[in-house]
């Protein structure tokens, strides 16, 4: 079973050495935010995703769980 959203977020913001205040602080959100998004209660707006995944170290592809099979082929 693949990991969820929230569990990528709260798995990469521990590897990092972050606690939900200090990335809540890098993002401009409140630390009930992040704490919502690891909860499963919310998901990130998604004019976020780009700094989040910067900080987090993963690709939004990554965080989205999108595969390269699944993605449209450009033509």
């Amino acid at each position: 079973m693949k990991p969820t959203i929230h569990e990528i977020i709260r798995k990469q913001r521990i590897a990092h050495g972050l606690s939900q205040r200090k990335l809540a602080d890098h993002l401009g959100v409140s630390c009930q935010a992040v704490s919502k998004w690891e909860c499963g209660k919310s998901l990130p707006d998604i004019l976020l995703l780009p700094a989040l995944c910067d900080i987090l170290g993963i690709s939004a592809d990554e965080l989205l769980q999108i595969s390269g099979s699944s993605r449209r082929d450009e033509k």
